[in-house]
């Protein structure tokens, strides 16, 4: 059932059986460049990522990654959605499709409705959401959808510094 739809997509929760799909989003070489490597390399392993990650998310905050369903073929192409993480104090924007469907809008399309429905549904203001500093697109989509640059945040002492957005 979707919690989100769009004029081309369904936004709804991940379930177990979607681990073929996580499998190979997140073995995707967008995924890999720009989000990072979460060892998930068999459906074993994505069935308890989206176990222990996600719906554990959906029950914890009633909200998390939903997965982006294409109406017309009704076929999983990605994830968006909103994520709590410990060293921000307000929920984040996420994203992320297969290469085979990027650059069509379904991320902006995702994204608008996204914080549409975290603002309006679940009273959550502001947004924040996270980039690479060498993850252009993502960057630009942050700002077509009207968020704003406000720093920098590196999550660990180990880990590389992230752009920090914000809604308005």
């Amino acid at each position: 059932m979707p919690i989100i739809e769009t004029e081309r997509l369904f936004l709804e929760n991940a379930a177990v059986a979607d681990s073929a799909f996580f499998l190979a989003l997140m073995n995707s070489s967008t995924w890999l460049k720009f989000i990072g490597d979460r060892g998930v390399y068999s459906e074993t392993l994505a069935k308890a990522y989206i176990k222990e990650r996600l719906i554990h998310s959906y029950i914890e905050h009633g909200f998390g990654l939903w997965k982006m369903v294409e109406k017309q073929h009704l076929l999983p192409i990605g994830v968006c959605g909103l994520v709590k993480r410990d060293f921000l104090a307000h929920a984040d924007l996420g994203f992320a499709l297969l290469p085979a469907y990027e650059g069509q809008g379904y991320a902006i399309e995702a994204a608008n409705a996204t914080l549409f429905y975290a603002m309006n549904h679940l009273k959550l203001n502001p947004i924040m959401a996270l980039t690479s500093q060498e993850n252009e697109r993502s960057r630009k989509l942050l700002l077509k959808i009207g968020m704003h640059g406000i720093g920098t945040v590196r999550p660990s002492k180990d880990s590389e510094e992230l752009l920090l957005f914000s809604t308005p």
